[in-house]
């Protein structure tokens, strides 16, 4: 049996995720699940960064252009959140661009436009 990376971490961040799912249900613009979601991460005592500016690299050199994650937890774990009726790939694929350009292990997509929470789990493949 295969042990899940940042188990505990990404439990604690999935249960607030839930949480404030189950208060507020879907529907509501994503800028209101972020900031509610501050709210559950500061109550479960969960680290966060929020809108962490993520340098991107050609070749080794910085560019100008950068991403902005929505949510570092526990200064390693990506936190991507979405208010969609359906994820889409495009929604996946941000979350692994996010990943191998900040060499980050592991990336949490979670969407609160469904009817239940839904949530995605993503391991960087290149480390």
């Amino acid at each position: 049996m295969v042990d899940l990376l940042f188990k505990d971490e990404s439990y604690a961040i999935i249960g607030a995720c839930m949480k404030v799912h189950s208060s507020l249900g879907p529907g509501f613009l994503k800028s209101v699940y972020s900031e509610v979601l501050c709210k559950g991460f500061e109550k479960r005592k969960i680290p966060f960064v929020k809108e962490k500016k993520l340098a991107l690299f050609y070749e080794g050199e910085q560019l100008k252009k950068y991403f902005k994650a929505d949510f570092i937890c526990f200064e390693s774990i990506i936190v991507e959140i979405k208010s969609k009726s359906i994820l889409m790939k495009i929604d996946e694929q941000q979350t692994i661009n996010y990943l191998n350009a900040t060499e980050s292990q592991l990336g949490l997509l979670v969407n609160f436009g469904e009817k239940s929470l839904k949530y995605k789990r993503f391991v960087n493949s290149r480390r």
